[in-house]
């Protein structure tokens, strides 16, 4: 008649006491879902070589190499001398190299060298551009070619 209500599942990693609570970041379905913060390279940062991640950066420092993120904004401070790729840009400093991604917006203290390749580009007064600006096409799926028809006859 009555029964105990069933164990809830232990999504704990192996090891952990069931009397302790589940650590931040053990790979719950509620800290995967959470957003992940933007990592700054300070102004008096300096880095030689590539930056790569699946999130965003903010660059108020410089760096001499190619940039492969998510998102990326670079600060009045911030200079990237390498080609830059991500989904959205942001410049309000420096880059000497060519970028590509969906978005780019210009500010007013931006300078660009080099060719822009996105699908929105915005430019606002004050930004220097010294480049090409490309428009960048979305990759159509491939279509099922039609046979072509026999000729008459």
């Amino acid at each position: 008649m009555f029964s105990k209500p069933a164990p809830k599942p232990d999504n704990r990693p192996p090891g952990l006491s069931p009397d302790l609570p589940t650590p931040p970041g053990s790979g719950t379905d509620a800290s995967r879902n959470r957003p992940r913060p933007a990592s700054l390279l300070a102004q008096n940062l300096v880095v030689e070589g590539s930056i790569q991640s699946d999130s965003e950066v903010q660059i108020d420092g410089l760096v001499r190499g190619d940039v492969r993120v998510e998102k990326l904004a670079i600060g009045e401070t911030g200079r990237v001398e390498g080609q830059v790729t991500a989904e959205v840009v942001e410049v309000r400093g420096r880059v000497v190299g060519g970028i590509m991604a969906k978005q780019v917006r210009l500010y007013g203290a931006a300078s660009v060298e080099g060719d822009i390749t996105a699908e929105q580009l915005a430019i606002e007064p004050g930004a220097s551009f010294e480049g090409r600006s490309i428009k960048l096409q979305r990759q159509k799926p491939a279509a099922a070619t039609a046979a072509p028809a026999p000729p008459p006859g």
